[in-house]
């Protein structure tokens, strides 16, 4: 009889200095190929067509239809590559090193052309400060591989996390996915009922948030945050979320950002950082879901007594 082996989640130093020249110019990268899969494949509810999704190796797209073949493109973070595949068994890949945003993006459309592939992008960034066209983009340019893997390594144990979290919800849910235009990792759980419309939203928030949720996930502190931690937040935030009793002890709302916060290097000093995501995880849902008058008997996975 075969056993399942225990995952065993991997933690590593991720100081917020020491790689966001690497963080800011991974995550253009990213948008460069994301903006590929949204090109590729049909509109799915809430952009759920949108995001990456983590592999044995690193970030990838998943096989997306072209013509009568499947093309996938992923970040390899073990070998430091970025690997085409097309199901016509072609196989081009390049390395990942530090180069500028501009240069990366003309090498990329070039590897699409030798494999036959066309697709038209908007070559603009989104969700950022400064949004610098990619073919014009110098200033983003740093690849430190050592901290690229620490990410990935990072994403996959938060994964691991939140795939276990929602194994206990039987209402609708996100996959776990990696969003490369605000370059965190997330999974959301949905009330069933549709959200009140949204002052001043453009179509894409309209469209994410057209439903009740509460969504937890992963960042690296992009954005002026400065640091990683583990999020969560309800929308429409219910009266009272912001003095609600969460844990472990090191978590916190901030009124800022509207959100609970875990960082992520007191999930690394926890006696258990398993243990320390899974309580941020069920404590700010428990919060968010009781506070909002979620249908949890109906929602939630209850195991027999």
């Amino acid at each position: 009889m075969k056993t399942t082996k225990p995952a065993q989640h991997i933690w590593p130093e991720l100081n917020w200095n020491a790689w966001k020249d690497t963080a800011a110019t991974l995550h253009m990268w990213t948008q460069i190929v994301g903006k590929t899969r949204l090109a590729l494949t049909p509109p799915l509810n809430h952009w759920w067509n949108v995001p990456l999704y983590l592999s044995a190796r690193g970030l990838t797209t998943s096989a997306m239809p072209y013509g009568t073949e499947f093309l996938e493109i992923e970040f390899d973070f073990v070998s430091h590559d970025l690997r085409f595949r097309i199901s016509s068994g072609s196989i081009l890949s390049v390395p990942l090193r530090a180069q500028s945003v501009a240069d990366f993006y003309a090498e990329y459309q070039r590897c699409l052309a030798a494999l036959g592939v066309t697709v038209a992008i908007n070559p603009v960034p989104v969700e950022v400060a400064e949004a610098i066209p990619f073919p014009q983009d110098e200033v983003h340019h740093t690849y430190d591989p050592e901290y690229a893997h620490r990410f990935w390594r990072v994403l996959c144990s938060a994964e691991c996390l939140f795939a276990d979290f929602s194994s206990g919800f039987l209402g609708k849910q996100s996959p776990v996915h990696f969003f490369w235009g605000s370059f965190d990792l997330a999974v959301t759980r949905f009330s069933g009922r549709p959200a009140p419309p949204r002052d001043g939203a453009d179509r894409i928030t309209r469209e994410a948030y057209s439903h009740e949720v509460i969504s937890a996930g992963f960042w690296p502190g992009n954005g002026g945050y400065g640091a990683p931690a583990f999020y969560c937040y309800a929308a429409p935030a219910p009266a009272g979320l912001d003095r609600a009793s969460i844990r472990p002890t090191a978590a916190h709302y901030d009124p800022k950002l509207g959100e609970f916060l875990l960082k992520y290097d007191d999930v690394r000093s926890a006696a258990s950082p398993d243990d320390a995501v899974h309580q941020f995880l069920q404590s700010t849902y428990d919060a968010g879901a009781t506070l909002a008058k979620w249908d949890r008997a109906a929602l939630e996975r209850h195991s027999a007594t």
